[in-house]
């Protein structure tokens, strides 16, 4: 089952000047009580917004955040945290950085389907497989284990940041910052 959500918040050709014009409220949302669980992917496209220098994508799990990636277009950096009962975890700063202004990118978040997509050799087919069907924009996938989160950016470089909570199934998600989100998808 596809679940679409498209949230028309910049029409198709919007020119890139006017993408600064929006209203910042447009940057920041909330998605709730949409499980992602082991099979399901999540699909995120969005552009960053010019002289906005970060933008935040959240996996929630309750008042705690599982899973925390800033962009951090200022550094050319991403960083990857967690938030249990209000403390910060250890950052993670890996990985290369395929984010531009006013660029539209694509999210494909994905969980495995059982224990052995977390082999190397299964994940590597599996990473072939996404790239063919995103070619064209900037993306990251993110897989979920019992163990980790595996970022992996478009250009191919990759993130190991510890599902620290340890759940197989979040439910609520949040964008904040210098981001327009484009559509949001589970299926």
């Amino acid at each position: 089952m596809t679940l679409l959500l498209l949230l028309l918040l910049l029409p198709p050709l919007l020119p890139a000047s006017m993408l600064k014009q929006l209203d910042d409220s447009m940057a920041n949302m909330q998605v709730n009580n949409r499980p992602l669980k082991v099979g399901h992917t999540l699909t995120i496209t969005g552009i960053p917004k010019t002289g906005d220098g970060r933008f935040e994508v959240n996996i929630l799990s309750g008042s705690d955040i599982a899973f925390y990636m800033s962009v951090r277009l200022t550094l050319g950096s991403v960083v990857c945290n967690s938030r249990m009962s209000g403390v910060w975890g250890a950052e993670v700063f890996q990985g290369g950085f395929p984010f531009k202004h006013n660029e539209l990118f694509k999210n494909l978040c994905a969980r495995s389907k059982n224990a052995s997509e977390r082999e190397t050799h299964d994940r590597k087919a599996a990473q072939r497989r996404l790239r063919k069907t995103v070619c064209g924009c900037a993306w990251f996938t993110v897989t979920l284990t019992h163990e980790e989160f595996l970022v992996i950016l478009s250009d191919g470089s990759e993130v190991h940041f510890p599902n620290r909570l340890g759940a197989s199934e979040y439910l609520d998600f949040s964008f904040k910052g210098g981001v327009l989100i484009r559509s949001f998808e589970i299926n």
